[in-house]
């Protein structure tokens, strides 16, 4: 199959997918799970590894290079060294990686590391034991930072910090800078998305301040790191540190976006600020071929919108990060 099938009506070439294993998750994150929500998949809607693992071989057949496994808290889904396993072994595939909030992440990463998961993204927003229980609902910083100690000594390299900047937690930047220089972990730091009321009520923050600020302070400059997201770095000149910042706000990048993502119960969600998405469980299911399947992902590649549309309709998608996959 030629790689130009996964060439979406914009002509971005997609070879990136998010890959939610789980909705579930032991934090309560304010701009990820609203608070009260019950509205988990059943176990049995979620994707088996077997399905997973079909929908990414064919990917990966038509170009998909880079597989990122999220959540919820993929740590939760039991087995998941057997799946990452799976799919660092398909041909095509290049990159296989792992978002975590790291509570979990002592006991697993040298088991991940070992399964073929080759970077890290550890979600923490901030230092401050109690400013962490007020953004993520419950006491784990001390697990949070003994799993990410534990990955550094099992040679994970380099571990990246994504820090969801809000008004709570604006302060805890330079802390977080510190602690990101001292570890060599790289920082991002993200604008947050109005992906519903809950979201919207945290306050949103407008990077482009920050960052300059921190170009100025530390003498940072424009660099590249490895990966195939959406952020843009800045760099000490030595090579020690660096900071990306992902601002779908204040600076949008979807010009340049070459990702889908793929949901535990098998909704193929084409961009976060569109309702634009195929089903794949009930082809699945249904005993759907190879080629029915192919035919399918190449139909929602051909629907990929051009751009988001959260600052003109902020209101327009309602959608929980724990469902959608980070």
């Amino acid at each position: 199959m030629s790689k130009a099938n996964l060439i979406d009506p914009f002509g971005r070439q997609v070879e990136y997918l998010r890959l939610s294993v789980t909705d579930r998750c032991d934090l309560r994150c304010a701009y990820c799970i609203p608070e009260g929500f019950k509205g988990f998949e059943e176990p049995a809607d979620w994707l088996s590894f077997d399905e997973i693992e079909r929908v990414i071989r064919l990917f990966a057949q038509m170009g998909l290079k880079r597989v990122r496994l999220t959540g919820g808290e993929p740590l939760l889904r039991r087995n998941i060294t057997d799946l990452t396993r799976r799919l660092a072994a398909l041909p095509g595939i290049e990159d296989l990686s792992l978002s975590t909030n790291a509570t979990q992440l002592a006991r697993h990463a040298p088991a991940l590391k070992a399964s073929g998961i080759t970077r890290l993204n550890v979600s923490l927003d901030s230092l401050d034991p109690q400013q962490m229980i007020r953004i993520a609902g419950r006491d784990a910083l001390a697990n949070i930072l003994a799993g990410l100690e534990t990955a550094r000594q099992t040679g994970f390299a380099p571990i990246k910090i994504n820090m969801v900047v809000m008004q709570e937690n604006v302060d805890a930047i330079d802390g977080m800078v510190d602690y990101c220089m001292e570890r060599g972990f790289v920082l991002r730091l993200i604008e947050l998305m109005p992906m519903g009321e809950t979201a919207r009520r945290l306050g949103y923050v407008d990077l482009q301040p920050i960052k300059a600020r921190l170009q100025q302070n530390f003498s940072l400059i424009d660099t590249v790191m490895q990966g195939g997201g959406p952020a843009r770095y800045l760099g000490t000149p030595d090579g020690h540190f660096n900071v990306g910042f992902i601002t779908p706000m204040s600076q949008h990048f979807c010009a340049t976006c070459n990702r889908v993502r793929l949901t535990v119960d098998g909704v193929l969600h084409l961009c976060l600020g569109q309702e634009d998405h195929i089903e794949l469980r009930p082809l699945l299911r249904a005993g759907a071929s190879d080629d029915d399947l192919v035919q399918a992902l190449l139909d929602s590649i051909a629907r990929k919108p051009e751009r988001h549309e959260f600052r003109e309709q902020p209101a327009k998608t309602i959608r929980f990060m724990n469902a959608t996959g980070g």
